[in-house]
């Protein structure tokens, strides 16, 4: 059964339109092309690399330092570049949720923090 914004068999979910990254309701494999469906918005993504069930997908690309949106909301900023189709975790994507410390000074002092380029695109 269907249920509000997701439907069976669904391999990738995102929540909100303006989101950077869907969830992988299942693995995804390499090379898989993946559809996806939020509001009036449908769309698909080829997958780069494998991506675990439960983790994020990056809907496409993400430049060094950028603002990750997951349900509408900034959930971190990428440390280094992400491909479309790439597997978005704790290895390129640094959260900013609960670190009021970084939130609060902007996308500059979080990228120093990280030995990023403070001037990288947000």
């Amino acid at each position: 059964m269907d249920g509000p914004g997701v439907r069976v068999g669904q391999a990738l979910v995102v929540m909100a339109e303006v989101d950077d990254v869907g969830t992988a309701l299942r693995d995804l494999s390499p090379g898989e092309r993946v559809p996806y469906r939020v509001g009036a918005r449908q769309g698909d993504v080829a997958l780069a690399q494998p991506v675990p069930f439960g983790h994020k997908v990056a809907l496409r690309p993400l430049p060094a330092g950028a603002e990750v949106r997951k349900y509408g909301a900034v959930i971190g900023r990428t440390t280094c570049a992400v491909g479309e189709g790439e597997h978005v975790h704790v290895h390129n994507l640094a959260g900013v949720r609960g670190r009021g410390d970084l939130a609060a000074q902007g996308p500059a002092v979080t990228n120093s923090r990280q030995g990023g380029d403070a001037g990288a695109a947000g």
